[in-house]
């Protein structure tokens, strides 16, 4: 099983989501927080691209969150 489709990924991808919506962004003003393009950002939300740990830390200051925040169980 790809590690995008593991539950553990999965609840991964609905808080960078929810992350995003709690900050008020759409996928463009998130992207231009992130100084990227927003189908980087779709691709992450989608599991098509993993996140790496540095690319997370980009994703929680954008956000307002801390890195913690990905980590619920």
């Amino acid at each position: 099983m790809p590690a995008t489709r593991k539950p553990a990924y999965q609840r991964f991808l609905k808080l960078l989501v929810a992350a995003r919506h709690d900050a008020g962004l759409t996928q463009m003003e998130a992207a231009k927080r992130l100084r990227t393009n927003q189908s980087f950002v779709s691709r992450c939300e989608s599991g098509d691209r993993r996140v790496d740990v540095v690319e997370l830390q980009s994703f929680a200051k954008a956000y307002g969150k801390r890195i913690t925040y990905f980590y619920k169980d």
